[in-house]
């Protein structure tokens, strides 16, 4: 049996990798824990590699209680110096700051809007998007509706947000889908 065909940027001998890519990236969420996670991940792999993230994504999600954004919203001071002491996260005093700036951010919209996944999905008219990705050369880091929405985020409050971040974070959450024209992947809606 012949092994699937996959997005050229996953590594084959990384299963957890293969797994992220074949069940996470690029399907639509609309779970604000899980738009929360993502959004913490993502800001905490800024200037670094994904893989270096996801693989200390078990780590994150006992040190920022599951992602939930309202217990994130309460950590303190105490709290904040005690995650910088955690071997298994990203140890980086503004991402850790941010994380918890950010879940109170979150709060916020989700009072707004009735859910983060209403406001979030709004900058792409409610669907997914998807690009035509030949090759390496054809992915993007950023687009208008990332920039706006990094635009958006940034008024309100939210750091480690820039139009970059944010285009990952559209890709990892399915709002956009850019698996490659011949990832088995691609034809899933």
């Amino acid at each position: 049996m012949t092994a699937p065909c996959r997005c050229h940027w996953v590594d084959l001998t990384k299963p957890d990798y293969v797994a992220y890519h074949d069940t996470e990236w690029g399907v639509p969420v609309y779970d604000d824990n899980k738009l929360f996670e993502f959004l913490t991940l993502e800001a905490a792999q800024a200037g670094l590699s994904w893989y270096t993230v996801l693989k200390k994504r078990d780590n994150y999600r006992a040190a920022f209680a599951n992602f939930d954004p309202v217990k994130v919203a309460a950590f303190d001071e105490a709290k904040a110096a005690e995650l910088l002491q955690n071997p298994g996260i990203i140890r980086n005093r503004l991402k850790v700051a941010a994380a918890i700036n950010n879940a109170a951010r979150f709060l916020e919209v989700q009072a707004e809007f009735g859910s983060f996944s209403n406001y979030q999905w709004q900058f792409v008219s409610g669907k997914p998007q998807y690009n035509s990705i030949a090759g390496p050369e054809d992915y993007r880091a950023t687009s208008p509706e990332s920039d706006a929405f990094s635009k958006d985020l940034k008024k309100r409050g939210f750091k480690f947000v820039g139009s970059t971040i944010i285009y990952a974070h559209m890709q990892a959450c399915g709002m956009v889908n850019d698996h490659h024209n011949d990832c088995f992947k691609k034809a899933v809606r």
